[in-house]
């Protein structure tokens, strides 16, 4: 089959729907129901999840916790520099060497130097094809880690289309908001927010669990490369990322003998959990650590997953791809089909993005 083309994931988004802040409450935000098998919308809200799942189900979610990745610095000159943490490569009492995406990058080559006066001094050691770049921290203020200074200033490295004024950068909703009620905060290895877990609250959960829904828990390191548009003329050209996931025991039993349907809560869920299956023929009975490496996107059948939440993503996204394979399995019906959603949902004034409203696709 010949590669589809990158413009058949291509759609128009007035600008205001791109949501600039979070529903007033996180399950206030809409919720569009897409029923495959009937081939029908509903409208609804999100706080109505517990009516719309079955006692048999199971969530399986993210409960990786966002960094305050996002760091300011200045170099000897008075230069400004913006330091966004990525992954660390090495750790030692005192120091640290760290993956980063530095801005002005092109004004940082190998042995520039830059510093938070009383926090951290910082070289610029390598630099990868992508502009990646290794920095190598001394920690000043007797900060335990780059973590923990990340956790004292940083900013919540939110998606360049949510604009902030610098001032309003460590906004403390944006500290709340943009991090799961779930999220395990000794797992902070997200540097972008499993944005389909944003809607839920303690109440919702509460009502889930009162119906009798299970819950299963993956811990998937999002990075920056989830939201990497898609440049290649053909989707089958793009270099697909990889991301770590800690699949456990337990979510593994659920998906090798689930009781009923398998809901994945956001696509960093259905990654990780396509990726395992594709892997392994049974499940085992300690937890499991892999790089995902799958790209989803049509026509493709799925293993695992029964029913997804999602977000509304941007155009051009491997999210696209994989909404509208699962939209359809094992044909191309889901790319139009999406299409014809999304314009349904740009009419009704959805709100879209990390900080818009859901789908549930059952």
């Amino acid at each position: 089959m010949p590669g589809l083309s990158t413009d058949l994931f291509d759609y128009d988004l007035p600008e205001h729907l791109i949501a600039q802040s979070p529903a007033t409450r996180r399950d206030a935000s809409r919720l569009l129901v897409v029923n495959r098998a009937k081939r029908i919308l509903e409208h609804r809200v999100f706080s109505d999840l517990a009516s719309l799942l079955e006692p048999s189900d199971t969530l399986i979610r993210n409960n990786a916790a966002v960094l305050p990745a996002r760091l300011r610095a200045e170099r000897p000159t008075g230069g400004k520099v913006e330091c966004f943490l990525l992954r660390p490569e090495s750790t030692s009492p005192g120091r640290e060497s760290w993956w980063c995406l530095l801005r002005p990058g092109k004004r940082l080559p190998i042995d520039a130097t830059f510093a938070n006066p009383g926090t951290f001094s910082a070289v610029v050691q390598q630099k990868n094809e992508d502009g990646v770049t290794l920095v190598d921290f001394e920690l000043t203020a007797g900060d335990a880690s780059m973590k923990a200074v990340a956790n004292r200033l940083g900013e919540m490295p939110l998606p360049p289309y949510i604009e902030r004024e610098l001032e309003d950068a460590r906004r403390a909703d944006d500290l709340d908001r943009y991090q799961t009620v779930y999220a395990d905060r000794a797992k902070q290895v997200a540097v972008a927010a499993p944005t389909a877990g944003l809607h839920f609250t303690p109440e919702v959960l509460a009502e889930v669990a009162k119906r009798g829904v299970e819950t299963r828990e993956v811990t998937l390191h999002v990075g920056l490369g989830t939201f990497r548009p898609v440049t290649t003329e053909k989707i089958t050209d793009h270099d697909i990322h990889e991301e770590l996931y800690e699949m456990p025991a337990d979510t593994q039993e659920i998906l090798w003998n689930p009781s009923g349907r398998r809901i994945a809560v956001g696509t960093t869920s259905m990654r990780a959990i396509e990726d395992c299956m594709a892997r392994f023929n049974h499940p085992s009975l300690a937890p499991r650590v892999e790089e995902a490496g799958i790209f989803i996107y049509p026509p493709r059948e799925f293993a695992g997953v029964d029913a997804l939440i999602t977000n509304f993503h941007q155009p051009r996204s491997t999210l696209m791809c994989l909404v509208s394979a699962f939209l359809s399995p094992g044909d191309l019906e889901g790319i139009e089909w999406i299409r014809e959603i999304y314009a349904e949902a740009i009419a009704r004034e959805y709100r879209f993005f990390s900080y818009g409203d859901a789908m549930l696709i059952v």
